[in-house]
């Protein structure tokens, strides 16, 4: 008499998994797009909060350059009056240089203009004065979220006598003109460059630099929106990967030819708006 055949217990199990299986098939979803994708700009930044805004009158048309971001000579750069300082608690260490917000004045009949709001880029950075309290003077100083204005944008959503007014404001994608502008600066290895008319979300989080005769190189963040990197990459065409806070990536590529020389800029592709 032959011996009994032993059933696999996994196997017994399994028959009627498999049947269910082939009657009732399954289907799989790819999570790659939604996780690699991220949100439109306006669905993720376009809540108003509540601010306080004042302005600057330029006494001198050299007042218009330099800033906390590195952007130079705004007029030139682009920018023009329509830019903003931002107060320490908004300003990220240079990170949100470039971006862009809608300010509307609120809350003040006497002295907003209604119906009205302006578009700027931040440009620059309102340090504090620890001198006085966040309440007291230091309009600046954590936790106070503060736009300083040039007068003429200033004056388009409020009367100039008004001085500190409340406003709202919202992060909006920046539109601009052109491509993604790479300004090169340094000296032998040490090589530095400024990207300006930045669209989309505007700022800048990483950037990549490649010689036609390298890989692609990690840049490092200066200050504002100059980044920096030491490698020898004179007589060599150059590319630049440059990645902004939405996490959104452009690639340029052979920006600069061989024969590119320090003080130069050059213009790339563009975010898409």
């Amino acid at each position: 008499m032959p011996p009994p055949v032993l059933q696999n217990p996994i196997h017994t199990l399994l028959k009627p998994l498999l049947l269910l299986l082939l009657i009732f098939p399954t289907t799989t979803t790819s999570l790659t797009s939604s996780t690699a994708t991220p949100p439109p700009l306006s669905t993720t930044l376009s809540q108003w909060q509540s601010a306080r805004a004042t302005y600057y009158a330029a006494s001198d048309p050299r007042d218009t350059v330099g800033g906390g971001c590195g952007y130079g000579d705004l007029v030139k750069a682009g920018y023009g009056m329509a830019t903003v300082g931002l107060s320490e608690s908004m300003f990220e260490r240079g990170q949100i240089c470039g971006a862009c917000f809608e300010l509307k004045c609120v809350d003040d009949l006497r002295w907003c203009i209604p119906g009205t709001s302006i578009i700027v880029s931040v440009t620059n950075f309102c340090a504090p004065n620890y001198g006085f309290t966040s309440d007291g003077g230091g309009k600046c100083n954590p936790p106070n979220k503060h736009f300083v204005l040039p007068i003429e944008a200033f004056e388009k959503i409020a009367i100039w006598r008004a001085a500190n007014m409340p406003v709202q404001y919202r992060r909006i994608k920046c539109r601009k003109e052109g491509g993604i502008r790479f300004t090169i600066s340094g000296s032998g290895i040490f090589l530095s460059v400024l990207i300006s008319n930045v669209a989309g979300a505007g700022d800048v989080t990483a950037v990549k630099i490649k010689g036609s005769r390298t890989g692609w190189l990690d840049m490092g963040r200066n200050w504002g929106q100059n980044w920096h990197v030491n490698a020898n990459l004179q007589n060599q065409a150059l590319s630049f990967e440059v990645t902004s806070s939405d996490r959104m990536t452009v690639i340029s590529y052979n920006v600069a030819p061989k024969d590119w020389r320090f003080g130069q800029a050059f213009e790339g592709k563009q975010f898409e708006t």
